[in-house]
């Protein structure tokens, strides 16, 4: 099983599931060109999803960034905090105002 993404504007538009001989006869006039992606990492740095963008140069689909302070780490080409989640067993979530990891209470 293979996945492609269309991309318009450097914006991914659609993903569909579809083997490579479909594109050897597809013939799509509308705007954009259809990528290879794939759901483990292996092409493009991340699977596409709507919305994401496509970096010619690194040849990656990058998600919508979180948060303003998030940092694109070029290796993986995903958001990083720029403070690391504590390491434990409780549940946080970004504060953008504190630019820290808030607790969340569990009842």
């Amino acid at each position: 099983m293979s996945y492609f993404a269309k991309v318009e504007n450097n914006i991914v538009t659609k993903v569909i599931v579809a083997e490579q001989e479909f594109f050897d006869t597809f013939v799509d006039t509308s705007p954009g060109e259809w990528l290879q992606t794939s759901d483990n990492g292996t092409i493009r740095k991340n699977y596409a999803g709507v919305g994401y963008i496509y970096d010619r140069v690194r040849d990656a689909f990058i998600p919508p960034k979180p948060f303003e302070s998030w940092i694109l780490n070029d290796d993986t080409c995903l958001w990083d905090a720029p403070v690391s989640m504590p390491d434990d067993e409780h549940k946080y979530t970004w504060n953008e105002e504190t630019s820290n990891w808030d607790l969340i209470e569990v009842e």
